[in-house]
């Protein structure tokens, strides 16, 4: 794909627990010949050194997103493939504002936050710039295009509910990190992969990571029950 034609999806990382979320999405879109603009924000390096002892570093941030990418939702390193040297993949810091998706004239198709945090949902609905994330969500949303927010917080107060109501009449698309079990989930990625799905859906990004709803009831205690892992093997 040559510069001139690449028009990426931004994924955005804020601090919310949930970082599986996010490599599963990232997964997807590359499966799915997807250009990606990634920012990770501050916050979430501490999250996902948490969640996966992975130190996010600038000077090496393909070598980490590569690690990242591999490990299953259990942790588990060399579950899958991780980057691919073909992967088109252009990361940005969070505190270049002056990087390419900072400006409406960058083509983008939109921007995907896996997952949000409650604090970065009060400054997407508020129109703040703190730092690139929220940047690229508000110039997403003047520009008329897709914006995904997959809010991972539990419970909500009043605050939040309001900020995300804000988001959808602004033309977001709210969409909590809620897992569903009716696709046969064996496993935590199969729950994790699921919540993926529905981000990718609302962007219109085909994949294979979950079963979807066809009316049979019992089919998910089938052996054929659940998709989850596909793109682990294949």
């Amino acid at each position: 794909m040559t510069e001139r034609n690449r028009t990426p999806w931004v994924v955005g990382v804020s601090g919310a627990s949930g970082t599986p979320y996010a490599a599963a999405v990232l997964r997807g879109l590359l499966a799915a010949g997807e250009s990606v603009d990634l920012v990770v924000s501050r916050a979430s390096r501490l999250t996902l050194l948490d969640e996966t002892g992975i130190a996010f570093r600038d000077a090496h941030w393909r070598e980490d997103l590569a690690e990242w990418l591999a490990r299953g939702a259990d942790g588990k390193p060399g579950t899958f493939e991780g980057l691919t040297a073909d992967a088109d993949v252009r990361y940005w810091g969070a505190g270049d504002l002056a990087a390419g998706p900072s400006s409406g004239s960058y083509a983008v198709k939109g921007m995907l936050i896996v997952p949000a945090s409650t604090a970065c949902v009060a400054g997407v609905a508020l129109g703040l710039s703190k730092d690139l994330l929220q940047r690229v969500a508000s110039v997403t949303l003047k520009e008329r295009r897709r914006l995904v927010v997959a809010v991972r917080e539990t419970p909500l107060n009043g605050q939040t509910l309001k900020h995300l109501v804000a988001l959808d009449e602004a033309g977001a698309v709210v969409l909590p990190a809620s897992p569903a079990f009716y696709a046969g989930a064996t496993h935590i990625q199969d729950l994790v992969d699921f919540v993926a799905g529905r981000v990718l859906d609302a962007a219109e990004v085909p994949h294979r990571l979950y079963r979807r709803w066809e009316g049979e009831l019992g089919r998910a205690r089938s052996p054929q029950g659940s998709n989850g892992g596909e793109q682990a093997g294949d």
